[in-house]
């Protein structure tokens, strides 16, 4: 009972519009000063969590793809897939999925993603006799990516938070990552055979073809360098994002010679707004952590599972389905944030690998982007797109099945998420 009226209070301060970071610290704080009769305890927990190296991958990832996204590489990284692929029945919707798939792993934002690709693929399909709701769903589930393939926010966000090793997650969320982009381009290749409006595009031939490839090659080998060395084990996910950081400047700035002083004082500014953002929400989010521990919560939660009988797959089958309700009225940080440190207890008790639930919770964090009433892809794509909500949503639905059944796979098969960081030394 209390699990529920904490939650309630949380959500219901939420969707007042007041922002993550303040409705978590008022409630901890609430829960803190009833439970102690002070605050005396938050400071040092707030320090002991902020005081962590892996932080410093955030602001180097946030600056890295600050700088790709302003020095405007989706426009070839665009023409490269549509060079690729372009031509096959439903080749634009696959086109933009496989962008949308580059350009996931260079910016590590969904929203960045649906944003950016949207703007160059919306025109063009349209051009081609897409239909507008088919046009909107396959942009706003491909910007869905950038939550799964690494370099990601929110698994980042999830690592610190459960204590996971970054590295681990990020080569875990590859090959699932993968598996969704399939499934979106073959729905996409469908529709191209059974919409008979949808205009054949003529293939441009090998040397056009490569000669797209050549222009965005320096934006191609980003994601192999950042994943490829830390895979290797040449260097951990804070210096691969260092790395990252430099090489993109050095594209901007050199090879696309459209980064300048002014470009970096901009990039910089937005690195530090959206740094500063996180670590706020990261000390609210370990003074909730701290909160429910001091009431027992999490012992109360494992308590109520045992006596309900429910074993490990039962566990998480319910934890997905609350955490999709959510997702139609949280915001996906706002839910790792929220639920973590209420069952991360329940998920070691039942020897539950944290990598694997971690991929799990990516996939359903993507499918609350795309689900109303408040999927923030549904609406970054109504507006670069001046389209009515209702035309996006449809268009949505059919990614949201592929989610779930993408979801289910992975459920079921451990080793679509867990192979790799196995192969790559990351433990059981």
């Amino acid at each position: 009972m209390m699990t529920f009226t904490i939650l309630v209070v949380l959500i219901a301060m939420l969707l007042t519009g007041i922002p993550i970071f303040a409705g978590l610290a008022l409630t901890s704080l609430a829960i803190t000063i009833l439970s102690e009769g002070s605050i005396s305890s938050v400071a040092d927990t707030v320090f002991a969590k902020l005081d962590n190296g892996l932080l410093t991958a955030i602001p180097m990832f946030a600056f890295m793809a600050h700088v790709m996204i302003r020095s405007k590489v989706v426009d070839d990284l665009y023409d490269a897939a549509n060079a690729m692929v372009g031509h096959l029945k439903g080749g634009l919707g696959v086109a933009t999925v496989l962008a949308c798939t580059i350009f996931a792993a260079i910016s590590g934002s969904s929203v960045a993603t649906a944003l950016t690709i949207g703007s160059s693929a919306i025109p063009q399909m349209k051009r081609f006799g897409y239909r507008p709701s088919d046009t909107y769903g396959v942009i706003a589930a491909g910007g869905t990516l950038g939550i799964l393939i690494p370099p990601s926010g929110p698994l980042i966000l999830y690592a610190i938070v459960s204590e996971t090793s970054i590295g681990a997650l990020f080569i875990a969320g590859l090959i699932p990552g993968i598996m969704m982009a399939l499934l979106f381009a073959i729905y996409c290749m469908a529709q191209g055979y059974l919409r008979k409006e949808i205009e054949d595009i003529d293939w441009i031939g090998w040397k056009s073809c490569l000669g797209a490839m050549r222009k965005s090659f320096w934006s191609l080998i980003m994601p192999p360098l950042v994943l490829g060395g830390i895979y290797l084990g040449v260097f951990t996910a804070s210096e691969a994002a260092a790395i990252g950081s430099i090489y993109a400047l050095f594209v901007g700035s050199v090879v696309y010679k459209n980064f300048g002083i002014r470009d970096l004082a901009i990039t910089a500014y937005d690195t530090v707004r959206t740094t500063s953002m996180l670590f706020m929400i990261l000390a609210a989010a370990a003074m909730f952590g701290h909160a429910v521990t001091i009431i027992r919560l999490p012992i109360q939660l494992m308590e109520s599972v045992t006596s309900m009988g429910l074993g490990p797959m039962q566990f998480i089958l319910m934890i997905m389905l609350v955490i999709f309700i959510l997702g139609m009225f949280l915001e996906t940080i706002a839910i790792i944030l929220i639920t973590t440190p209420i069952i991360l207890p329940a998920l070691m008790a039942f020897d539950v690998n944290l990598v694997w639930y971690g991929i799990l919770l990516m996939i359903n964090l993507e499918l609350a982007l795309i689900t109303p009433p408040v999927g923030m892809n549904l609406f970054v794509i109504k507006g670069i797109a001046k389209a009515p909500l209702a035309d996006v949503i449809r268009g949505a639905m059919p990614y949201v099945i592929l989610m779930l059944i993408g979801l289910v796979l992975v459920l079921i098969f451990e080793p679509l998420a867990l192979w790799l960081p196995r192969l790559a030394g990351f433990g059981n």
